[in-house]
């Protein structure tokens, strides 16, 4: 199926969720009014070919974000509507992340690679296996900068599931690719270091 170039969107939202940041596009606030509200839940913020209705119903999820029960019904509701969508797959992401629902968040960000991996022209999704060479990493082309970010997020959750030495090798990876690092890995990293040098402080 073809996906909607929403990758500009992917990227600020897997940007912001990686590194702590609040999400956005905000919840809607509960005292809206019903024609405001309504406005808020119809808006076509991802666009391309995602169903109006799924995207209402991602909408909906976030409306309804403090009621587990209902945003996750709301979720699923939209992949029955448009089942392996990216943009479906990124709002399951941000909803179990903004839970801490860490281990649910890794399994859709593993998703979110499958995506990130076929807008390079990947046929796998093996990370380890991308070199420069697979694309211009420098540029602000949106399927490189998509992958990137995809595979910070996935460092991001490995460290914050407490597996220290498996994050650190994938953020040491999109550093490996984004010489420059204009996605931002290398606080990430330094945040490792001293764990790490605090660790052994601990136990001299």
């Amino acid at each position: 199926m073809t996906l909607p170039d929403t990758t500009s969107t992917d990227q600020m939202t897997l940007e912001r969720t990686s590194s702590g940041r609040a999400p956005s596009p905000g919840l809607a606030p509960a005292d809206f009014d019903s024609d405001i509200d309504d406005a808020w839940l119809s808006r076509r913020y991802y666009g391309g070919d995602l169903p109006a209705e799924a995207e209402r119903q991602l909408h909906l999820a976030g409306r309804h974000y403090c009621d587990d029960a209902l945003a996750e019904a709301h979720l699923a509701r939209a992949a029955e509507i448009a089942p392996g969508h990216r943009a479906v797959d990124l709002g399951h992401y941000k909803y179990f992340l903004y839970k801490a629902r860490l281990p649910q968040a890794l399994v859709c960000a593993y998703r979110m690679l499958e995506h990130a991996s076929a807008g390079l022209g990947l046929n796998h999704t093996d990370w380890r296996q991308v070199t420069r060479g697979h694309a211009d990493f420098d540029s602000l082309d949106p399927a490189p900068r998509f992958f990137l970010f995809t595979v910070k997020a996935l460092g991001y959750l490995h460290v914050r599931l407490g597996r220290h030495a498996e994050g650190r090798v994938i953020l040491e990876k999109v550093l490996e690719l984004d010489t420059a690092d204009r996605i931002g890995v290398r606080p990430l990293l330094a945040v490792l270091d001293r764990r790490e040098r605090d660790g052994e402080d601990d136990e001299s």
